[in-house]
C-alpha cells in the first residue's frame, strides 16, 4: 500500500491502472468465502493490489492471508478482468481502473480470523445465493466462475 500512497501523492485522485488478484476460496461444500470490507461496507472476494516485485500469484496468496489468516491450496486461473467495466471510484474520490487476475483455490485447514483493519466480517455463501450488497464487479466475476464450473 505504500506504493499506492506514493503514487496518490503524485497524481492525486486521478485514475490509476492497478494490477491485482482476487481468490475465490472454496470450501468442500462448494460455498465461497466473502469478506465485508471496512472501506465500503460491501461484501467482496479476498484480494488486493500487487506490490512491486511480487508475482500475481504471490499477491493472491498474500492478500488472502492478510485479510483472513487462512492458507489456500493450489491456485487455478479463473480469468483476467479489466476494461471500462472495472473502473472504480472510492468514497474518498480516488479513481482506479483494475486489471484483476482471479484464481480459485481450495481452503486448507486453518483458523479463519479477519484482519479488522480491512475486514468487518467473513462468511461463506453459495455462488447462486450471493448477498445483495456484494461489490458489483465481483458479482460479475463470481457469476462467470459459477457458469464455468457448471459447464466444466
Amino acid at each position: 500500500m505504500d506504493y499506492i500512497k506514493e503514487m496518490r501523492g503524485l497524481v492525486g485522485t486521478r485514475p490509476l491502472l492497478l494490477p491485482g488478484a482476487l481468490v475465490i476460496v472454496e470450501r468442500d461444500d462448494g460455498k465461497i468465502l466473502l469478506t465485508r470490507r471496512t472501506d465500503t461496507g460491501e461484501w467482496s472476494l479476498p484480494g488486493g493490489h500487487m506490490e512491486p516485485g511480487e508475482t500475481i500469484q504471490d499477491t493472491g496468496r498474500r492478500e488472502v492471508r492478510e485479510e483472513t489468516n487462512i492458507e489456500v491450496g493450489e491456485l487455478e486461473l479463473v480469468g483476467i478482468f479489466s476494461g471500462k467495466d472495472f473502473y472504480y471510484k472510492y468514497p474518498n474520490g480516488d479513481e482506479i481502473f483494475k486489471v484483476t487476475v482471479v484464481y480459485s483455490a481450495p481452503l486448507l485447514p486453518s483458523e479463519v480470523r479477519p484482519d479488522r483493519s480491512e475486514v468487518l466480517e467473513l462468511s461463506y455463501f453459495d455462488v447462486h445465493r450471493l448477498p445483495g450488497d456484494l461489490f458489483d464487479q465481483e458479482r460479475t466475476i463470481i457469476e462467470a466462475y459459477a457458469k464455468s464450473r457448471a459447464a466444466g
